[in-house]
C-alpha cells in the first residue's frame, strides 16, 4: 500500500501548483512566504527570515546583500518542526535565494534531522518553459502526471488566447517593468515573456536572466509609454510606500509614460513573483494594463492600480 503524501512546500508558487493539482489537503507545512489559496493559512509555517523585513527598498536591499555576503541564506528552516511533520516529500527550490528557502538549507535540515526522510523536489525557474517544466515535475514526483498535463494545457490555452489577441493590437506599447525601486531593477526571467505576449515591445530585462540593475540614464534613454511598477514580495500598498524614490529622481516627470498617465502598480507579491500558475493572471494584469481597449480580466484594484504624482506613500 502506498504511504499517504504528507508534503511540506518551501515556495508559495510551488504551493499554488500544489493546490491546483488538487492535493491541499496532502499538505501538512508551509513557508512563512505562502499564503494562497487561503486556506494554506491554516498550515504550520516551517521557516522564517533571518532579517526584519520592515523598511525602505534600499534598506531591504542592503540587509540581503550583506547576508548573501556570508555565504548564508536569508531564511531559516524550523528543522524540528519539519520533523515533527514527518514529511514524504518536500518542495523547495534553486533558483533564487533572496526569492524562497534554497536547496541547501532543506538538505541541510533534511540529511540528519528528518527521520521520515522526504523526498526533496527541487524547482529552478528561470523562463515559462521552465516553469511548465516544474508543475511536470512537482506532478510526477506526486503521482499526479495527468493532473499535472491538464493543468500545464489548460494555463497555455489561456496564455495563448491573449497572446494571439495581443499580436493585433496597433503600434505596440514600449513597457519597462520594474521589479525593484531602489536600487532601480528591471524584471528577469519570465517576465519579458509576459509582457511581450500582451502585445506590448519588452523595453528592459532578458528571458531566462535574473533581474538586473538598472541606471537612471538608461531609464530616461528609453521612454517608456507604460511603466508597471512591481516589487518582488511587495503588495500594492506596500509599493506605495516606496514610489517616491522612484519619482524624486530627476527627469521623471518627462518620461513619456508619466507624461500620458501610463505609470501603474502592481501586486508583484501575489503575481508576477511567483513563477506559478497565476503567471496566468500576471499575463491579464499586463494585457489590461497596456492595453485597456483589448482586454478586460477585472484585475483593476486588485492586482493593479493607476498610479498618479500625488499617490506617492512617501
Amino acid at each position: 500500500m502506498n504511504q499517504p503524501l504528507r508534503i511540506v512546500s518551501l515556495i508559495a508558487s510551488a504551493t499554488e501548483i500544489v493546490c491546483a493539482l488538487g492535493l491541499r489537503n496532502q499538505m501538512v507545512g508551509r513557508s512563512h512566504e505562502c499564503d494562497y489559496p487561503a486556506d494554506v493559512l491554516k498550515l504550520p509555517v516551517t521557516t522564517s527570515p533571518k532579517f526584519d523585513t520592515s523598511g525602505t527598498s534600499l534598506e531591504i536591499d542592503l540587509k540581503v546583500k550583506g547576508i548573501l555576503q556570508e555565504a548564508l541564506s536569508v531564511y531559516q528552516v524550523d528543522a524540528a518542526l519539519l520533523d515533527s511533520l514527518s514529511p514524504t516529500h518536500i518542495i523547495t527550490q534553486s533558483q533564487c535565494e533572496v526569492c524562497a528557502v534554497s536547496l541547501r538549507d532543506v538538505e541541510e535540515a533534511a540529511c540528519d534531522l528528518i527521520k521520515s526522510q522526504p523526498k526533496i523536489i527541487s524547482l529552478e525557474p528561470n523562463k515559462l518553459a521552465d516553469v511548465w517544466r516544474d508543475i511536470t515535475a512537482v506532478a510526477n514526483a506526486l503521482s499526479m502526471p495527468s493532473a499535472g498535463a491538464l493543468l500545464i494545457d489548460t494555463l497555455k490555452n489561456r496564455m495563448e488566447a491573449i497572446a494571439k489577441k495581443g499580436k493585433t493590437v496597433y503600434r505596440p506599447l514600449r513597457c519597462a517593468y520594474v521589479e525593484w525601486i531602489d536600487p532601480l531593477m528591471a524584471g528577469g526571467n519570465w517576465m519579458p515573456e509576459l509582457v511581450e505576449m500582451a502585445g506590448a515591445i519588452n523595453v528592459f530585462g532578458e528571458i531566462g536572466r535574473h533581474s538586473a540593475p538598472l541606471s537612471w540614464d538608461d531609464f530616461l534613454r528609453a521612454d517608456p509609454g507604460v511603466i508597471i511598477v512591481a516589487p518582488c514580495g511587495f503588495d500594492i500598498p506596500r509599493t506605495l510606500q516606496d514610489m517616491h524614490f522612484l519619482t524624486n529622481r530627476p527627469g521623471f516627470s518627462q518620461i513619456k509614460a508619466v507624461r500620458e498617465n501610463r505609470v501603474y502598480v502592481a501586486d508583484g507579491n501575489q503575481y508576477f513573483n511567483r513563477p506559478g500558475p497565476r503567471l496566468v493572471d500576471s499575463l491579464e494584469i499586463i494585457a489590461e494594463i497596456c492595453y485597456p481597449d483589448t482586454f478586460s480580466f477585472g484585475h483593476q484594484r486588485t492586482g493593479w492600480v493607476p498610479f498618479g504624482l500625488g499617490d506617492n506613500g512617501g
